[in-house]
């Protein structure tokens, strides 16, 4: 089975070094020129890269994004697609690439760039999931989530991966959320590495959250 996906929510560029800020400021500088082959040289050696944005950018925009938005041709989109750029994915605008390229007239990528998804889930129940993930987070780490304007996680992308599993880290929390779509519901660990018992497993549902384990870790 893919290992799971990482949500990235880092908007605070302290909680990174000062190369690691660098090298995503660099990433995002060649997606917004459009400078294709440099966004390759970036992604072949960070391939990890291909679903964040600018740590603490305005715009949300990832190099699929930012493809659409240039009307790059088809080949450039279908290659980030093949290093696992997320199609459900939403900019800051709320957008994604599909809308992007619409909105800016690119229709030979509309095709290309709607999401495919392995694992259906309504979108009223899927909002309400995202809704109620977002309370647990807010329930177990507001603090942290608050002191660096953490981005919460977007649950579209669950249905589009193979393995519909995400780690979404917590700055400063030493640990951080695990969630798993099942079926029309999520099962969600959460812990802190440094704190002996810590640990809870949630089952998140449309209309609810039920606390299942604790006191593991």
């Amino acid at each position: 089975m893919p290992p799971r996906a990482v949500w990235d929510g880092v908007t605070d560029r302290s909680c990174y070094r000062q190369r690691e800020v660098e090298r995503r400021d660099r990433l995002a500088d060649a997606a917004r020129a459009g400078d294709w082959s440099a966004v390759f040289g970036w992604l072949d050696a960070n391939p990890g890269l291909v679903n964040v944005g600018r740590v603490g950018g305005s715009s949300g925009y990832t190099v699929l994004h930012q493809a659409a938005w240039h009307g790059t041709d088809v080949g450039t989109a279908e290659r980030l697609l093949d290093l696992g750029a997320w199609r459900t994915l939403r900019a800051g605008s709320g957008e994604r690439a599909i809308d992007i390229a619409e909105r800016r007239g690119h229709r030979h990528l509309v095709s290309m760039l709607r999401p495919v998804i392995r694992h259906p889930v309504p979108p009223d129940v899927l909002g309400g999931l995202q809704r109620q993930l977002h309370a647990l987070v807010e329930q177990r780490a507001g603090e942290l989530i608050r002191k660096h304007a953490a981005r919460l996680p977007q649950l579209g992308p669950l249905t589009e991966l193979e393995n519909p599993q995400f780690w979404f880290p917590v700055p400063r929390m030493y640990g951080g959320f695990s969630y798993r779509l099942d079926g029309m519901e999520l099962v969600v660990d959460s812990w802190c590495r440094v704190v002996g018992g810590s640990g809870q497993t949630h089952r998140v549902m449309a209309d609810g959250i039920q606390l299942v384990e604790s006191g593991w870790g």
